[in-house]
């Protein structure tokens, strides 16, 4: 019986971004040719988002407001600007983004989007970033900061990779909840906006 070749030259490390595109069920549960896979892309960045990494703030306890605006167009806002310095500076992750590993879904989703942009603010100071992928188009860039603190990700999913899949119009049926979260109090909130029926926005209150 033949042992496997496990040598450096035969090893190949992908990176993060590369990792994702050619293994999304690591990430989102479910392969590239499942029509499901922008819907599970769209919880995952929320589910994350209301269950942070323990650094960033606890489970449950941010507020976050999703809005789609297309099939395979959304974003996600929360009131938790983990990625600023106390000097207010940005501290950058993957690629020198502004997606570090306390936002690591938000980091896979970017690398199924053919663009992302970042905004992160905090105690008047705010950094705007565009993404292709998971690479940077340009550094952060300063603008007008709102009030308070927070971090929005915009995405366009790729339509070259995600083909006919859409995230589903059935909001009421979405799950934002983290596999492992068996306590679903706290005084945070997630509210899920569907606009692509101009006519007639939905609006959904999942937690």
């Amino acid at each position: 019986m033949t042992e496997p070749d496990y040598s450096p030259a035969k090893i190949t490390v992908l990176e993060f971004d590369d990792s994702v595109r050619k293994r999304p069920g690591m990430y989102f549960g479910v392969g590239r040719e499942d029509p499901r896979l922008a819907t599970r892309v769209f919880c995952a960045v929320v589910g994350h988002a209301f269950h942070p990494a323990t650094r960033v703030a606890a489970s449950h306890t941010p507020d976050v407001v999703a809005e789609i605006t297309a099939d395979l167009i959304f974003s996600v806002t929360d009131d938790q600007a983990d990625i600023l310095t106390g000097r207010g500076m940005p501290n950058l992750g993957y690629n020198d983004s502004l997606l570090n590993s306390d936002r690591w879904l938000s980091a896979a989703a970017a690398a199924v989007s053919s663009q992302t942009t970042v905004e992160v603010w905090r105690h008047g100071h705010g950094f705007r970033q565009s993404l292709i992928g998971l690479r940077p188009v340009e550094p952060p860039a300063e603008f007008s900061a709102p009030a308070g603190a927070g971090t929005r990700v915009a995405f366009i999913l790729d339509p070259a990779y995600f083909g006919s899949a859409a995230i589903t119009t059935d909001i009421a049926s979405l799950d934002v909840h983290c596999p492992d979260c068996t306590n679903t109090t706290g005084p945070g909130k997630v509210v899920i906006r569907d606009r692509r029926e101009r006519s007639r926005p939905s609006e959904y209150r999942c937690a």
